[in-house]
């Protein structure tokens, strides 16, 4: 697939990006005038705005770890609600991040003109091309530079915080009676004063959702992309509250109040222990920083979305080209142009307002996706984090979004409505006659049945292979168990059924006329997956234990015809591959499944198991994703001293299994009281370092034999 990005980004990356999208406006520009809704009790709003993000966050995780794909909450409304939903979901969140990207790279130039005398707008469109070329040259590149930024920024910020409470409680600098002064009037407007101030500064945790607009780069997402959300929201969420906290302790309120460097100003009557006016220039160097990240993270985010809805023919299909750095460079260039472009002709006052209201929208359409995945039952949407307290958090969700909504105020809500309505209009005259697709919701409601859009499930199977097996599923430990057949003469499908339902009747414990029966209405439904040269039969019943694989292997191509019911057999068929698991596990059946398939959609699978006469090799090809050896115990050689010994006496590494022994041209699993004997071939798993070791203790300079595949 030629429009499909690396993985490259790992958890600290996640990390990263998401903390140094949320810090720069929300820390250094808006406490002061967010301050104008609530009074003192503004740091309450920033720790209010956090707590109501959570039922989004975790409606985001969900889906994203079942999802990663570019284009955040375009790919995820187009899925689910259709592609209606996701035309408006993508042009209104791709506008809100470029608005508030350009909101923050204004932001540097604003810092840099209180050192140097330069025009602002000119520091933030050279500031805006730096970050496009380190967006050209790749993601990986571009949150490297984003991860310096952000721990240079935590460090300072970290100090701030530490300095000010050590200042308040203990340095003199405020005293009790001067604290209750600055915090009264406590809540000047009352508990809806303060809810109007967490919608105001809701856009500060806007970043935290940034990240699932490049899930399709980060390895491991199922684990990555949850964890650094809630990682990121918990030291943000902190950061915020006590460093407000400390600006509302030292400023005068009505200074605080129309103050647009409420950090730096604060910093000037702390850090006595550095020269004069150093703290000044620390806070303002940790402003341009934080500004430096927004921006940058901003810009990877938002090209994103141009990116994957140029793929799915929303877009121009120039928007999904990508060059030979592996990034998007079209939508690079687009968005950049769109960000300069903004930069020269709008002001900053109203963006932030614009931004957190369609940023509510989409999180009421997003907690509303996962209810309709969810419901749809499609057997292959696979989450790898399940938000918890569903549906009630969902719910919550978005009730908490309507009310932010309504009491940010009209003019945003006017807005919205506005890129409600052009995202209409671009469907409507542009994408309609291209796309074909609907959205999960299709398979919701049976009354719209008709519509269901069956190619979904197969999107949804491919990107379940693609995220491979999770861990703990028993893919390599069913190989290795499984159950190998070579047919030397000639055999039709009739007796390959007869000789697997014979095996599995005796497994399972049910008649071999039932299990036969069960695959031929398979073949009849076409629920067997056809390959080149291979069939692979799938089935769940309920008591079985743990999964089970059988492989058949006819030297000679199966004779007679193959009664699938609406389509061609991939002829001719040498390899049947049989995988049994328990109704219970159904998810974990599809992963293992898809794994199964990716291994056996290999070129050239059938010749080189046709060309394998031991079970011993036929299972070591299955175990692709394993770093393994195999090593021949022979007389003479360093491992001969394992030769007459128990398996359980030989001193293994640690993550190192003998999986597999063929003896006397027999394959079979081994036990610790299994003795080891001259001619045996052991199959030997483990990562690379656990394998090293092992050959450092039995085969010195043998280490070249290591497959590592």
């Amino acid at each position: 697939m030629r429009n499909k990005l690396k993985k490259e980004l790992g958890l600290f990356d996640v990390f990263a990006i998401s903390t140094g999208a949320m810090f720069s406006s929300g820390f250094f520009l808006l406490p002061g005038i967010a301050s104008h809704y609530t009074g003192a009790s503004v740091f309450l709003a920033y720790i209010l705005a956090g707590v109501l993000i959570l039922p989004s966050m975790f409606s985001i995780a969900e889906i994203s770890t079942a999802l990663p794909r570019s284009g955040g909450a375009y790919f995820f409304l187009d899925r689910s609600l259709g592609p209606l939903m996701g035309t408006i979901g993508g042009l209104g969140t791709y506008f809100a991040l470029m608005l508030k990207t350009a909101f923050a790279i204004i932001g540097i130039g604003a810092y840099a003109a209180l050192f140097w005398e330069v025009p602002t707008k000119i520091v933030a469109i050279v500031a805006t091309l730096l970050f496009m070329i380190l967006n050209l040259v790749g993601a990986k590149k571009t949150s490297a530079f984003q991860k310096v930024f952000v721990t240079f920024l935590l460090v300072i910020l970290i100090t701030f915080i530490v300095d000010g409470i050590y200042s308040i409680c203990c340095g003199g600098t405020i005293t009790k009676q001067g604290l209750d002064a600055q915090l009264t009037p406590f809540l000047s407007g009352g508990l809806s004063g303060l809810f109007t101030s967490a919608g105001f500064v809701f856009v500060s945790y806007l970043g935290l959702t940034q990240i699932v607009s490049v899930a399709e780069e980060i390895k491991n997402p199922e684990r990555n992309i949850p964890l650094g959300m809630i990682l990121s929201l918990v030291v943000t969420g902190l950061i915020y509250g006590l460093g407000v906290f400390i600006m509302v302790a030292i400023i005068e309120p009505e200074a605080f109040a129309n103050e647009l460097a409420p950090a730096a100003v604060a910093a000037s009557q702390m850090f006595k222990w550095l020269p004069e006016n150093a703290g000044v220039l620390l806070m303002s160097i940790a402003a341009l920083a934080a500004f430096a990240s927004t921006g940058n993270a901003g810009l990877l985010s938002a090209s994103r979305y141009p990116f994957a809805m140029g793929r799915d023919k929303l877009l121009p299909a120039i928007m999904a080209r990508i060059g030979g750095k592996g990034t998007p460079v079209m939508a690079i260039f687009f968005t950049t142009a769109f960000i300069i472009l903004f930069i020269l002709v709008l002001s900053e006052e109203g963006i932030v307002k614009l931004a957190s209201t369609f940023q509510l929208l989409i999180f009421i359409f997003i907690n509303f996706s996962v209810i309709v995945f969810r419901k749809s039952k499609i057997a292959s949407y696979d989450p790898g984090y399940l938000s918890p307290l569903y549906p009630y958090m969902q719910v919550i969700g978005i009730v908490i979004s309507f009310i932010l909504i309504i009491y940010l105020g009209w003019m945003p809500i006017l807005f919205t409505a506005g890129i409600v309505l052009l995202g209409v209009l671009w469907y409507h005259f542009h994408a309609r006659d291209k796309v074909k697709r609907e959205g999960a919701i299709f398979h919701w409601f049976a009354l719209l049945g008709k519509y269901q859009y069956d190619e979904l499930e197969n999107e949804l199977m491919t990107i379940l292979k693609e995220k491979g097996l999770r861990q703990g599923d028993p893919f390599d430990e069913t190989v290795i168990k499984s159950k190998i057949s070579m047919f030397k003469t000639p055999a039709d499908l009739d007796r390959v059924l007869n000789k697997v339902s014979d095996y599995l009747s005796v497994e399972l414990g049910k008649r071999k006329e039932a299990i036969k029966k069960r695959f031929l209405h398979a073949l009849n439904d076409d629920a067997v997956i056809s390959l080149p040269g291979v069939l692979i039969f799938h089935a769940t019943y309920d008591d079985v234990l743990h999964p089970s694989m059988q492989i058949i292997v006819s030297k000679q191509e199966l004779d007679g015809e193959i009664p699938f019911k609406s389509r061609a057999v991939k002829a001719p068929i040498h390899i049947c591959c049989f995988l049994i698991n328990s109704d219970e596990k159904p998810k974990q059946q599809l992963r293992m499944l898809t794994r199964l398939i990716d291994i056996l959609e290999r070129p050239d699978v059938v010749d080189a198991l046709l060309a394998m006469d031991s079970h011993r090799e036929i299972k070591e090809y299955l175990l692709q994703n394993e770093n393994f050896v195999s090593v021949k115990l022979l007389e003479g050689t360093t491992q001969s001293a394992m030769i007459g010994r128990q398996l359980m006496e030989v001193s293994l590494p640690k993550d190192v299994l003998v999986a597999l022994i063929e003896r006397n041209n027999k394959t079979f699993t081994p036990n610790g009281s299994t003795v080891l004997q001259e001619n045996d071939i052991l199959t030997i798993l483990g990562d690379s370092k656990s394998i090293s070791k092992l050959f450092k203790g039995y085969m010195g300079a043998e280490i070249e034999n290591m497959q590592d595949i």
